[in-house]
C-alpha cells in the first residue's frame, strides 16, 4: 500500500522583514534624490565651468563674435609672451614669502593664544576678525596705510625719524607689502584651525614632559609638532595652492602693468579683459596654472603618504 506523504503548507510571509526592505528603500531613494540634487550642483558650478575652460582654451573668442578653433595657439602665444616668466616668477616668489609669514606666524600666534590663561576667547576674535572684512575692503585699508605721501606706516617712521619706504611704489618691497596684506587678511581661518588642533592635543603629554623637565621649545618639538604634524601637511599644501592664485592684492594696490607685482592671475585678467580681449588665451593661462597646481598637489601628497 503506497504512503502518501502530507503536503506541508508554505511558511507565511514575513511581513515585518518587507516593511523593513521598503522602508529601506524609501530611505535609499530619499537619500539618492538628495545626493542627486548636490551633484547636479557641483556638476553645473564646478565640473561643467572646468570642462568649458579647457575647451576654451583652443579657441579664440571674446564672446562677441563667434568662438574660431586654434588649437594649440593660444598656449604658443602664452608661452612667447615675456611677462609669462616673469609672472611665473613673482608668483613663486609670493608663494615663498607666504610660507614665511602666513604659514608659521598663525602657527606661532595659536600657540600663544593657548597657552593664554585669560581672555583667550577675545583674542580669537581678534584674530578672526580681519576674515570676516570683505577683502577689497582690507586692501583699501591697507591702501592707506602704504600711501607714500599721508600713509600710516610712512608717517610712523617719520615719526621715529627713521627712513620712509614706497612700499608698493618700489621693487624690493612690493611683494613683501603684498605678502602683509595677504597674511593680516587671512591669517585667522589658518589660526582658528591650528587652535582646534592644538586642542586635541593630549594633556596628558605635556605634563609627562614637564615631568621630564622639557622647556617650552622642546615640548612644541617633541610633543605639539608630531600630534599635529597631518594638519600641518594639509594646511601647507592649501597655503602653497592659494598663494599660487593670489589676485586681489596684487590687482588692487599695483594694478595690471607693474611686472615687479605681476601674478598669474593678474596676467589671465590682461588677456581676457585689457590688453588681448581674448578669453582663450586666459583659458589656456588657466589650464597651465591647473595642470602645475594639480601636479605638484599629487606629487605633495604622494610624498607625504609615503612618509606617513
Amino acid at each position: 500500500m503506497a504512503t502518501i506523504t502530507p503536503v506541508r503548507p508554505a511558511p507565511p510571509v514575513n511581513k515585518a522583514r518587507d516593511g523593513r526592505i521598503k522602508r529601506r528603500i524609501a530611505d535609499n531613494a530619499t537619500a539618492y534624490t538628495f545626493l542627486a540634487a548636490g551633484l547636479l550642483c557641483f556638476g553645473l558650478f564646478s565640473w561643467w565651468p572646468l570642462i568649458k575652460g579647457i575647451i576654451l582654451a583652443f579657441q579664440q573668442d571674446n564672446f562677441v563674435t563667434e568662438p574660431e578653433w586654434v588649437g594649440l595657439s593660444n598656449f604658443q602665444a602664452v608661452l612667447d609672451d615675456p611677462l609669462f616668466w616673469t609672472a611665473w616668477k613673482n608668483t613663486l616668489f609670493f608663494t615663498a614669502l607666504a610660507l614665511v609669514f602666513g604659514y608659521l606666524v598663525p602657527f606661532a600666534v595659536a600657540i600663544v593664544v593657548h597657552e593664554l590663561r585669560h581672555l583667550k576667547g577675545f583674542f580669537r576674535f581678534a584674530v578672526y576678525l580681519p576674515v570676516m572684512l570683505p577683502p577689497i575692503v582690507t586692501v583699501i585699508l591697507w591702501q592707506y596705510f602704504y600711501d607714500p605721501g599721508n600713509g600710516l606706516f610712512n608717517a610712523a617712521l617719520s615719526a621715529l625719524h627713521l627712513p620712509t619706504s614706497g612700499w608698493t611704489q618700489s621693487p624690493r618691497m612690493v611683494m613683501v607689502s603684498l605678502v602683509l596684506v595677504s597674511t593680516w587678511a587671512n591669517m585667522g581661518g589658518a589660526t582658528i584651525m591650528y587652535l582646534a588642533g592644538l586642542a586635541s592635543v593630549p594633556g596628558e603629554l605635556y605634563e609627562a614632559a614637564e615631568l621630564d623637565g622639557a622647556g617650552v621649545w622642546k615640548r612644541i618639538r617633541h610633543v605639539t609638532l608630531p600630534q599635529m604634524r597631518f594638519l600641518l601637511l594639509v594646511l601647507l599644501l592649501l597655503q602653497i595652492v592659494a598663494t599660487m592664485q593670489v589676485f586681489i592684492e596684487p590687482y588692487q594696490l599695483t594694478g595690471t602693468t607693474n611686472p615687479d607685482s605681476i601674478t598669474v592671475m593678474v596676467l589671465i585678467y590682461r588677456y581676457a579683459f585689457t590688453v588681448n580681449n581674448d578669453f582663450g588665451m586666459a583659458a589656456a593661462m588657466s589650464v597651465l596654472l591647473f595642470v602645475v597646481l594639480g601636479a605638484f598637489s599629487a606629487v605633495y601628497l604622494r610624498l607625504t603618504r609615503k612618509s606617513s
